[in-house]
């Protein structure tokens, strides 16, 4: 193919396969090597793409690592791959270098560490003999090391650590452990315990005995600062800042952190092990600043202070990119980086420093290169670093030197346009240096006049264009390569405006029509398209509305369809032909309802009533005729319409008075604006505002009472609804007397959900009436008392116990429980009723079934009993203060269950209206009731009532018409009951002068319900 433009590697770029620099796609990471690891290599990774493929090589502290003289080093896939690693000749400084023909970038530096923990030399220490009450310090001394280390101490033996607390500190700087006070329970041998994290080895230090002295006991004494941060603490950007206070004394002392500038610690920072740990994640500027730890107790007190000086390495605001830039031409580079301090800038050109010098000049982060050459073409990078950290942006800078070419940009081969019009032929090559360019027209070369004008890209314009316009024009563009490029302009009369569209005022809901009909060049396609504020009317996703119609190609109208007010704006119909384009604007106002109101306001608010304000919305182009006002509280089901002053709200009145509130309700307000078109939205809610207090008005509804227990006379009431209250500080005033006296005995209950109160004496007589009535009171006095009600005292329990108990067996399940009742003279409290307690022998009393009957009933029958059990029973006085005394107990037995066994081979015939049944015998099981008889059950089919008749044989003659369809079942029935049924058996309706004799025995064992 041919290559018209030279690049400063003499490559030819295609659209097929782009050819460019190289570009890190990872760069290497520093590593922390355990020495101790079982994997003996260490790989720093390295991988840039590029085209052609970069190759990659790497430096060690500045110099080259040559893997062709140590076998230990290998680059697979750019990766540097050191095999048995050695800490002597490895650790240090590694870069990643790329290479391609367009030239060479470097990485970001890493650094290649060894991790390793040595063991501790001395194998004994020497004892550490202390007073009671003195604080004590334990060196741990680690051994030679190289990573992060971990403390710990053993207390005697392991797994005994020493448990950190307010009194005892191991710090994670020093490895050493601190006691503030020592106590007796602290004697014995300490082990230091230190464990390597990028390991996870550890080692044990040799034990260090601890033990009292024997002259007595240390007295009290202030604070004495052991452990602290330095005066200066360095802390970079978005690391977690741990700083360090422990300090010895007796008592032990308190630890404490402040600002010094008085400003408070954030809030994110947390504090450890009894706040001798302050840590600050995320360390931010605003964090810096000069730190106290305070230290004190009752002897005094003692502060140590540490400034944290905030620092954060170069990170990229703006980087460079890469640029083509024409030969001759200059380039201008920028970058940017944040860090503190504020970062140095450096340039390299192709991986080597770049120094000024005539076109070159460099400037903090600036690179700029005049006069460019194909000497300046390479990969670039700009460095910013300050002394802690440093980092890389890269960019290619390709240098182009081309002919004119119009590949890309051919000039049309026709072109249309109308009389009168004006045309601009565009005639942009692609060329470097800037070619000087000469038109044509046919074959002779054009003149520029007041028609006709070369700007200054090459493009020919034409302006108030004739026919004789019309031909074939030439665009030559000259370096020194050559090329040109022809192209032909027709031209047409012009398209025209016939019916434009007419503002219109429409009201919502209606459609209409804007019309668009133009005259036009019929040999040119033509497009209408119609813009709504602006926008394109997307007719399929607006299909719902609008709809362009009109059936000919020179009518464009547009039909608006149940037109709303989203709809009001400037309509455009714009047509366009390939050789011209004309636009028509129409206004459409919709009248619609009203606006939302706005800024609705609370002037003013009594217990009552509110003082209103508001400002008129958008009328929708109909005057407003009302406002209502609506208001809602956390008591009220949605907004409600509210009574006002004036009782009507004209639409040119924008205050009114809301009348007929409740007082310390807590009110928002809402305005709904109408007009002779309809109801508007309502506003948005107006503040929220509590009416003023005043005194109750409501009193307690449903007072009553009774019951209770001995010497107690309930009163119950319904509480006041909240909304009603009236104001603050609510609560009942409970009034009452014995009927008959004139002195009312009051309390006051304080609490607005109280609904029942309690008056104890031991004097009180039982079921006595009392007159109660129940008032209300809040912040702002008393309100009214409700009217009186007759309350009876709390009754006493029966004093004796029902004789004569006697029970009887009258089924498997059911028993009947007779006795004598008790007269009003027997017993010093009313008898309401009696309870019955029931119980199996091998059950427990307090788990036994009750029943209770009302009135003077002295018999009740109990259901639902275990066949063939013995039953306790015993019975009890009842009334609304509890039960009386039992009585004796009595014993029954059920008697045994039914038959089990369901009647079977049922055989029926009929004859003369006759159904005659038999069966087999039932006979019932040794713990089974004996059979007595059978009952035959039946009906319709089409009723629900069921007839039965009893038999002590094992056959019946039922006299039943023969008309209609026949249920029938049978079953057994004893002492015990009634036993199992047999299975519903149909008799279907059978005529009687078609069949003489029906028999059909079935055989029966299960049983069906009817």
């Amino acid at each position: 193919m041919t290559c018209p433009a030279l690049f400063f590697s003499s490559h030819c770029i295609s659209d097929d396969n782009t050819l460019h620099g190289p570009v890190f796609v990872q760069e290497p990471n520093n590593v922390i090597f355990a020495l101790d690891s079982k994997e003996k290599k260490v790989k720093l990774n390295c991988e840039a793409k590029g085209n052609p493929k970069p190759t990659i090589r790497w430096k060690l502290n500045g110099t080259e690592v040559d893997t062709g003289m140590d076998y230990r080093y290998s680059v697979v896939e750019g990766s540097l791959l050191i095999n048995n690693p050695n800490k002597t000749e490895d650790a240090g400084t590694y870069q990643c270098i790329a290479t391609n023909s367009f030239g060479t970038i470097v990485s970001r530096e890493a650094k290649l560490q060894f991790a390793y923990l040595e063991i501790f030399k001395t194998r004994t220490r020497s004892t550490v003999s202390v007073r009671q009450g003195q604080g004590m310090v334990l060196l741990c001394g680690p051994p030679p090391h190289s990573g992060e280390l971990l403390y710990a101490w053993i207390f005697n033996e392991y797994p005994s650590f020493v448990h950190q607390d307010n009194r005892r500190f191991v710090s994670q700087e020093t490895g050493n452990l601190y006691i503030a006070k020592v106590e007796k329970s602290d004697v014995g041998n300490y082990t230091c315990v230190v464990t390597n994290t990028v390991m996870n080895n550890r080692v044990l230090g040799p034990p260090t005995p601890l033990i009292l002295r024997n002259d007595g006991v240390m007295g009290e004494y202030e604070p004495k600062i052991e452990v602290q941060f330095p005066e200066t603490v360095p802390s970079a950007k978005g690391t977690t800042v741990k700083l360090e206070c422990f300090a010895l004394g007796n008592p032990v002392p308190t630890i404490s952190w402040r600002r010094a500038d008085g400003k408070q610690i954030a809030r994110k920072a947390r504090r450890h092990k009894s706040s001798s740990i302050l840590e600050i994640p995320n360390f931010q500027q605003e964090d810096a600043g000069l730190y106290e730890c305070v230290a004190e107790n009752v002897r005094g007190k003692n502060v140590a202070r540490g400034q944290l000086m905030f620092y954060a390495q170069p990170s990229w605001i703006q980087k460079i990119n890469d640029v083509h830039v024409p030969i001759e031409e200059n380039i201008f580079w920028e970058c940017k980086a944040n860090g503190r301090p504020k970062p140095a800038y450096s340039w390299l050109k192709d991986g080597e420093l770049l120094t000024p010098q005539d076109r070159i000049q460099i400037e903090h982060g600036v690179l700029t290169i005049t006069n460019v050459n194909l000497s300046d073409a390479g990969m670039y990078q700009c460095v910013a670093e300050n002394r802690h950290g440093i980092i890389y942006a890269s960019a290619e800078l390709s240098v182009i030197a081309v002919g004119p070419d119009f590949s890309r940009t051919f000039l049309r081969k026709l072109t249309l346009v109308k009389v009168g019009g004006e045309i601009t032929i565009e005639c942009k090559p692609k060329a470097s240096p800037r070619p000087t360019f000469t038109w044509k027209k046919g074959k002779e070369i054009l003149r520029e006049n007041e028609r006709i004008t070369v700007l200054e890209d090459g493009s020919l314009r034409i302006v108030n264009i004739t026919k004789s316009d019309t031909g074939s024009y030439t665009c030559i563009a000259t370096n020194q390569f050559g090329s040109i490029n022809t192209g032909n302009v027709t031209v047409r009369y012009p398209t025209r405006l016939m019916v434009p569209p007419s503002s219109m005022d429409v009201t919502v809901g209606e459609s209409i029509v804007l019309p668009c009909q133009v005259s036009h060049d019929h040999s040119l396609d033509i497009m209408f398209t119609w813009s709504f504020n602006g926008q394109l009317i997307d007719f399929e996703k607006d299909g719902d509305h609008f709809e362009r119609v009109g059936g000919q190609d020179s009518a464009g109208d547009l039909m608006i369809r149940s037109i709303q007010l989203k709809h009001a704006g400037k309509y455009i119909c714009m047509v366009q032909t390939n050789v011209d384009k004309l636009s028509a604007a129409a206004d459409l106002i919709v009248r619609g309802p009203p606006g939302p109101p706005e800024a609705v306001m609370i002037d003013e608010i009594t217990d009552t009533t509110a003082q209103l304000s508001w400002r008129p919305g958008a009328d929708n182009h109909s005057p407003v005729t009302l406002y209502v006002i609506q208001a809602r509280t956390p008591f009220s089901v949605g907004w409600q319409a509210v009574n006002t002053v004036p009782e009507v709200i004209d639409g040119r009145t924008f205050t009114a008075t809301v009348v007929g509130l409740n007082p310390w309700v807590e009110y928002e307000f809402r305005i709904v604006a109408a007009n002779l078109i309809g109801i508007g939205e309502p506003s948005s809610s107006s503040e929220k505002r509590r009416t003023e207090e005043a005194l109750p008005e409501i009193t307690p509804s449903n007072v009553s009472g009774g019951g209770g227990s001995k010497s107690e006379l309930v009163i119950t009431w319904e509480t006041v609804p909240e909304e009603l209250q009236n104001g603050g500080g609510f609560g009942y005033v409970v009034a009452f007397r014995p009927v008959g006296t004139v002195s009312w005995m009051q309390t006051v209950v304080a609490s607005s959900d109280a609904s029942r109160y309690v008056f104890r004496n031991e004097s009180l007589p039982p079921f006595s009436p009392y007159e109660v009535k129940v008032g209300v009171y809040n912040n702002k006095g008393e309100g009214s008392f409700s009217p009186i009600m007759v309350v009876y005292s709390a009754d006493e329990e029966p004093t004796r116990a029902p004789s004569s108990l006697f029970a009887k067996s009258l089924s498997a399940s059911d028993v009947e429980v007779y006795w004598a009742s008790l007269l009003d003279n027997q017993s010093k409290g009313r008898i309401q009723g009696y309870e019955v307690r029931y119980w199996r022998h091998d059950g427990k009393e307090e788990n036994a079934g009750r029943i209770r009957t009302t009135g003077n009933q002295t018999s009740t029958k109990i259901a639902n009993l275990k066949g063939n059990s013995l039953y306790h029973l015993a019975v009890k006085a009842y009334n609304t203060a509890g039960t009386g005394p039992s009585s004796a107990t009595v014993n029954v037995t059920t008697k045994k269950p039914p038959p089990s066994q369901p009647p079977g081979n049922i055989i029926w015939n009929s004859s003369d209206s006759k159904i005659i049944l038999n069966w087999d015998q039932v006979k019932a099981l040794d713990n089974e009731s004996e059979v007595k008889g059978y009952k035959v059950l039946y009906r319709w089919n089409r009723q629900s009532s069921t007839s039965v008749i009893e038999t002590n044989k094992t056959s019946v003659e039922l006299s039943l018409p023969f008309d209609e369809d026949y249920i029938i079942e049978i079953k057994p029935f004893s002492d015990g009951g009634d036993g199992s049924s047999s299975e519903q058996i149909r008799i279907p309706k059978i005529s009687s002068k078609n069949i003489d004799i029906c028999t059909i025995m079935i055989s029966l064992t299960a049983r069906s319900s009817l």
